[in-house]
């Protein structure tokens, strides 16, 4: 055969070893981009709290030399919820906010610096970031401050994550 040949090891072993392969999706991920795993994860939904969170996980990501899990978290809860009421279902209706969210942050230059990843989840905000953050493994999550009176009356996501989170949680202000 002309042209170039992939050579055979010297020691007979096969190249790939068929037991190290990755097993589910999960771990499929973490093998294909090991820079994601121990990354930093940072709640984002655009707002000025969650652009400075942005902010200080980009520059953890850097200093770690780790990626940077951006997730935006969806409310997919009907008004019943907030009314006290039982929900009868949870509405699965696609969220066009993240596609914006995921334009605006390809286009931004400070995100050039580290690898990044925008996940979109629906639910409940604190249990969906502790979630990515044991699926990555993360080192930490970072999220802003609620301040005003929404944070009083419903309680605020950064206090409700600080005590239930299994990872470091840092709430920038």
């Amino acid at each position: 055969m002309a042209g170039h040949e992939i050579p055979e090891p010297k020691d007979r072993k096969p190249v790939a070893d068929p037991g190290s392969e990755p097993r589910t999706v999960e771990e499929a991920r973490h093998a294909c981009d090991p820079a994601f795993r121990h990354g930093v994860v940072v709640g984002f939904d655009g707002s000025m709290s969650s652009e400075r969170a942005l902010a200080y996980a980009i520059g953890m990501a850097g200093r770690s030399g780790s990626g940077l899990i951006i997730v935006h978290v969806a409310n997919r809860l009907p008004t019943t919820v907030w009314a006290g009421c039982e929900p009868p279902v949870f509405v699965d209706v696609p969220d066009h906010r993240t596609e914006v969210l995921g334009l605006e942050l390809a286009c931004a230059d400070y995100l050039s610096e580290v690898p990044w990843v925008l996940v979109e989840r629906g639910g409940d905000i604190c249990h969906e970031l502790e979630e990515v953050g044991r699926e990555y493994a993360a080192d930490a999550i970072v999220v802003g401050s609620t301040h005003g009176i929404v944070g009083r009356i419903f309680g605020s996501v950064a206090g409700r994550l600080a005590r239930r989170a299994q990872r470091p949680v840092i709430v920038i202000p």
